[in-house]
């Protein structure tokens, strides 16, 4: 068993790699090769670096078995894990994660759990100096969703399929750790599931009750809690689980040293037969009644009763066995992401205070996860940044990782921002009973934003009161960012934590007839307010332009590509960015191009659909390409990199390229619209494709329009 450890001895902070292998029908699906840690040695010294001394590492049977139970192909994992334990690192040992096994098992497989032992002594015999470990993560979720939902191999979609997976995996966690304690008498089973609650209306109630029973049948099996009198014995029996395998496991002898608890915002749900309610929300049934199944934490009945410190005293109250947090997560705004990891930190150490022994928070996903949104069932790339973000093909901290590296070394992180009030405490997020409420910004220092009569202010003055950002949109008059004197009274008065800079002469063509104005507002405002900035050690952004190039390169643009603009108006731009980096070499400066956003009509695309359906001719090239941007991805990210503190140049549009004319008739014909009013202007041959060598942020431009025709407001022709 565990050593005793006493609440006075601090809280650890554990790390996890997502490491999910998953089969979907025929094709497995590997996060640790989708986010590229599989190519990355210097991740384990990152890891290390932000103070993190345990790691949830995968040792995963599908990765070196994945053909032949005899043909173990342990050179990967063994230069790793040297490494690991040169940086001192403890590693819990992870060997099926989400999965069903290679290819020559699955979980309905009566002999899963003498492979996985056969598998597992092998591991042992390799890594003997490993003391803890996870021979199955969360085999109850991952039951459900291969048997009971069918989203994973073996695609059950019945509860006898569900139980007897869930024996096989259970008792294959015993036989694993048996095989393991004939290497290592002392080895640790560190038993992961995610034990969030289901709430219901009163109706529903018989239904949440037996989901609250089953969410704990997992740690009941391996505990040795299931006797012939525990409610879900009877069903294990009718599922033909043998009752050989059910007194095996009542021995206790897989009795988890800790239990790890792995709570997400999603974690715990309410069931709803009044579907009517929820338009938005998918209806499912147990052939009883229809309900709606949605997030616990958006009803305003429950709460105080949801969130992690509510689960980790029923855990501990259940089993009396210390306990872990072993997943912690949040694929939101970077903010929220760090908000949501304090709240965690915060819950575990209060229910310290009233005596749970809880050893460990785990930062999950620290090289974040891709098409977790879909359960993996959908090939679409979206990735969740994690502590770091890799996209671009080497590791980037995020404010996460500032945040742990903060709370490793016993602090919290001390932002601005990190005291706001999260989404999810804030009224609006309620289905029904709640009201649109204002950030609570007293005495909070604002994020300063200029420009407050253009697209891009309003957009991100919209999108911080959305996250719940405190933040102040000026106007020329509020600070001319073209007066220095205006401008130091404005940051006198304001305080800002970081200014970002939107405002900007935008009339392309009329620069040219007005260069002196061009220039002072696009060259010289930015310029003074780089300088104010940098004397008060406040973080500056300012916007930057693909103009700046004259689309003669042969491809897309990268960063540290030479400026050549032929405009007025790209040379004002050009300037603006040597001048800004000059003064401030950590100031963020934002390429962007041609962008378009949902809510105002000063754009390409509401000024197409516009003419097209008033019969109007539309004049656009076909010879001029560009990386169109939407507003809201724009902001979004801009936001979060001046959050994760990063400087420079970078290049934020929406992946792709397409010329006018081809933008043109795209949104035509996304709104059923002919595109024989669709005129090619001609012109020069031009290709200003913004590319990145810092990592592509933004998602492909087909799902930017996608959004943009579902959410534009006041769209022509709608």
């Amino acid at each position: 068993m565990t050593e005793e450890v006493s609440n006075n001895t601090p809280l650890q902070l554990w790390g996890g790699v997502e490491c999910t292998v998953v089969r979907i029908e025929d094709e497995f699906r590997d996060q640790v090769v989708e986010t590229g840690h599989a190519y990355r040695l210097a991740d384990l010294d990152a890891i290390a670096d932000l103070g993190i001394r345990t790691v949830r590492y995968p040792i995963v049977w599908e990765r070196v078995a994945p053909d032949d139970p005899a043909q173990l192909d342990f050179a990967w994992h063994d230069e790793r894990l040297r490494r690991l334990r040169e940086l001192g690192v403890k590693v819990i040992g992870g060997l099926v994660h989400h999965g069903s096994g290679p290819r020559y098992t699955s979980l309905l497989d009566p002999a899963f759990a003498t492979k996985l032992a056969r598998y597992a002594k092998a591991v042992a015999e390799r890594y003997p100096w490993i003391e803890m470990w996870t021979p199955v993560n969360e085999p109850l979720t991952t039951a459900r969703f291969s048997c009971l939902y069918g989203h994973w191999y073996p695609h059950h979609k019945n509860f006898g399929s569900f139980l007897k997976a869930l024996a096989h995996e259970c008792e294959a966690t015993l036989a694993a750790m048996r095989a393991i304690r004939e290497v290592n008498p002392a080895a640790l089973l560190v038993s992961t599931e995610d034990l969030g609650k289901t709430f219901a209306t009163r109706k529903l109630a018989y239904q949440a009750r037996h989901e609250n029973e089953r969410r704990w049948l997992s740690l009941d099996l391996l505990a040795g809690r299931v006797d012939p009198k525990h409610p879900f014995w009877a069903m294990l029996r009718s599922a033909n689980v043998p009752e050989a395998v059910l007194n095996d496991l009542r021995s206790g002898e897989a009795t988890p040293d800790i239990i790890g608890i792995n709570h997400y915002l999603t974690s715990e749900r309410y069931l709803d037969e009044r579907v009517e309610r929820y338009p938005d929300q998918p209806v499912g049934a147990n052939g009883i009644d229809s309900y709606v199944d949605v997030e616990a934490v958006r009803m305003p009945h429950l709460q105080g009763r949801t969130g992690p410190a509510a689960r980790l005293r029923e855990a501990w109250e259940r089993y009396g066995i210390p306990l872990a947090i072993t997943e912690v997560h949040h694929g939101c705004t970077r903010e929220e992401q760090v908000r949501w990891f304090h709240d965690v930190w915060n819950a575990a150490e209060k229910v310290r205070g009233e005596g749970v022994d809880i050893r460990a928070v785990t930062l999950w996903s620290l090289f974040g996860n891709v098409d977790w949104r879909s359960l993996l069932t959908k090939r679409e790339g979206v990735y969740d940044v994690g502590a770091f973000d890799t996209r671009g093909g080497k590791l980037r901290p995020t404010m996460v990782a500032h945040a742990a590296k903060a709370i490793a070394s016993g602090s919290m992180l001390n932002h601005p921002v990190t005291q706001g009030r999260p989404w999810w405490r804030r009224n609006n997020r309620f289905y029904h009973g709640g009201a649109e409420c204002k950030p609570h910004h007293l005495g909070r220092r604002p994020l300063l934003i200029t420009g407050a009569t253009g697209t891009l202010g309003q957009a991100f003055a919209r999108l911080c009161h959305h996250r719940g950002l405190a933040h102040v949109l000026t106007d020329r008059r509020a600070m001319d960012i073209t007066d220095l004197a205006s401008i130091e009274a404005a940051l006198d008065r304001l305080q800002p934590w970081a200014v970002v800079n939107t405002a900007g002469f935008v009339r392309v063509p009329e620069a040219e007839h007005q260069p002196d104005d061009c220039f002072r507002i696009n060259t010289t405002g930015p310029e003074l307010l780089a300088a104010a900035c940098h004397r008060r050690g406040i973080p500056f952004v300012t916007f930057s332009s693909d103009l700046v190039f004259d689309g003669q390169l042969g491809r897309a643009y990268l960063e540290p590509d030479p400026t050549s603009p032929t405009s007025v108006y790209g040379q004002s731009k050009a300037d603006a960015e040597d001048r800004v980096l000059a003064i401030d070499p950590q100031a963020l400066i934002v390429r962007t191009s041609a962008f378009f956003g949902p809510w105002d009509r000063h754009n390409f695309l509401w000024g197409t659909l516009d003419r097209l359906t008033k019969g109007q001719d539309v004049e656009a090239s076909d010879n001029a390409v560009v990386s169109p941007t939407y507003v809201p991805d724009l902001v979004h990210a801009t936001l979060d990199l001046l959050l994760d503190g990063e400087t420079g140049l970078w290049h934020l549009a929406n992946e792709g390229s397409i010329s006018w004319h081809g933008l043109a008739r795209e949104v035509a014909d996304r709104s059923g619209l002919s595109p024989t009013k669709i005129r090619d202007s001609g012109g020069a041959k031009a290709d200003n494709t913004l590319a990145t060598s810092r990592g592509q942020i933004l998602r492909p431009l087909e799902h930017a329009l996608n959004d943009f025709m579902l959410h534009a407001e006041n769209l022509p022709g709608r």
